[in-house]
């Protein structure tokens, strides 16, 4: 598997900052040809399920992620999303970390991906293009308004 890590300062408070990245469908606009849905009804919770599509019409696939731990910011402590993957295209998990810094915050983005039938040489550049592809998105939801 590719794990690969991305930390990045955010301008806003803690609890602004994970509401921002767990945002899902906003994490679509930073994906050419991509885009997000909560599958599950409400809020986002334990047992929620994030589909990403990637691709145009029939030459994609998509990426079900059940939410397996749901812990927001407060009380001094971190907020934490756990995500794992449930297709049979990507494989692996992803965690959504926010800490808070005085009046700003942290955010890490921790993921171990494998796409499926790919020999293991590839998990350097599937890290690599996950920093790239992932650092994009943390940028963009962190920045945008």
């Amino acid at each position: 598997m590719a794990l690969f890590l991305i930390e990045r300062p955010s301008p806003h408070p803690a609890e602004e900052t994970w509401r921002r990245l767990t945002q899902w469908q906003r994490h679509g606009r930073y994906v050419p040809l991509s885009s997000v849905a909560l599958r599950s009804e409400g809020p986002t919770r334990v047992g929620s399920v994030v589909v990403a599509r990637t691709g145009v019409g029939r030459a994609g696939f998509e990426d079900p992620m059940e939410v397996v731990r749901w812990e927001p910011p407060g009380e001094g402590r971190p907020g934490l999303c756990r995500l794992e993957k449930r297709g049979s295209v990507v494989l692996g998990w992803a965690e959504i970390e926010v800490w808070a810094d005085g009046e700003r915050s942290r955010a890490v983005w921790r993921e171990e991906a494998r796409v499926a039938r790919l020999p293991r040489a590839l998990d350097a550049p599937t890290a690599w293009a996950g920093r790239l592809v992932f650092g994009r998105v943390l940028r963009g939801l962190l920045e945008d308004d």
